[in-house]
């Protein structure tokens, strides 16, 4: 049978806290082990800060119906690596094909992460996301293969397993290859034009004068003490760190206190520009914790103490 000693250096190689348990080496379901990619799951089980890897024993040693090991790793709420097993383990079962994965044998054929969260009313912390795709891409460089072989167990399960829950695992397999790469992780830009998302009402004109513009025009409206902001719409892949940028083209005689606001897990912050300077470039807002989903993320608000028109035109996300 094929292991893979290699994969609590190949983790620290790639800046991953690593915890090796017992004779990791050597714990092993019987049976054949020759992998291919990754798999991602979750455990079901509630972790927190004080409590950051309630699933560990379980993984390790089994439960009645499974005996373990049933992961290479568990990652935590911190997002270390906890390796287990340098062999085959109960994690995947029979798999349907999906991507270049065939239909097989699952333990077999892949490497699996269990990341500690319950999937129900808790996601993944930014630690576990962020530590998870760097594991992967470097696991998946030491086997000769692209991110397409990086999939979640929801992706492969015949029985209808739903995890690793409230992951875009498109978004994820991106991640993977720009980590493997070496770029920049997920970015993405809405314009004012951007079809589905990007909402503003009636009184937020369009306008294509200053050649500053991102893309072919930009909305304006007048300063007022009221509630009526332009949204911008963003699918965040994972609950993390991001730099929030806008552009706007800049003119004399626009508005001087913008407010952008950004709606972060801790409730909406509001930054304040100055749209009379700093045209035609990205310009960075702050970095900010965001949540993940699909739902307006940043808004430029016409509710300021300055005169001249308010600009909507670019936002850009990036995680960091």
């Amino acid at each position: 049978m094929a292991t893979i000693p290699w994969l609590a250096d190949v983790l620290r190689g790639a800046g991953i806290q690593v915890v090796t348990h017992g004779d990791w080496l050597n714990r092993m379901r019987p049976g054949s082990f020759s992998p291919i990619g990754v798999l991602w799951h979750h455990t079901a089980a509630t972790s927190s800060a004080t409590n950051p890897h309630p699933a560990l024993n379980i993984c390790i040693n089994g439960r009645s119906d499974l005996p373990g090991p049933l992961c290479q790793a568990l990652v935590d709420y911190h997002g270390v690596f906890h390796v287990i097993s340098a062999g085959r383990c109960n994690h995947a079962g029979t798999a349907r094909a999906s991507g270049p994965i065939p239909a097989g044998d699952g333990n077999t054929m892949l490497i699996g992460w269990e990341i500690d969260y319950n999937g129900v009313n808790q996601e993944m912390t930014a630690a576990q996301y962020n530590a998870s795709v760097a594991a992967t891409a470097a696991v998946l460089k030491q086997l000769g293969k692209d991110a397409s072989y990086a999939r979640g167990h929801r992706e492969t399960s015949t029985t209808g397993k739903i995890d690793p829950s409230f992951v875009d695992l498109n978004v994820m397999r991106s991640d993977v290859a720009a980590k493997m790469a070496g770029g920049t992780a997920w970015s993405a830009i809405v314009d004012n034009s951007t079809a589905g998302r990007f909402t503003a009402s009636a009184s937020w004109g369009v306008s294509s004068y200053s050649a500053q513009r991102y893309g072919a025009d930009y909305r304006y409206a007048d300063p007022v003490a009221a509630s009526d902001a332009a949204w911008y719409k963003f699918n965040v892949p994972a609950t993390a760190s991001y730099r929030v940028e806008a552009w706007w083209p800049a003119v004399s005689g626009y508005n001087a206190g913008t407010p952008y606001i950004i709606a972060t897990t801790t409730g909406n912050q509001t930054v304040y520009v100055d749209q009379r300077v700093n045209g035609g470039q990205w310009r960075n807002l702050g970095t900010f914790t965001l949540p993940a989903g699909d739902a307006n993320r940043v808004a430029v608000s016409r509710w300021s103490g300055s005169a001249g028109y308010v600009i909507a035109d670019a936002v850009r996300l990036t995680r960091v």
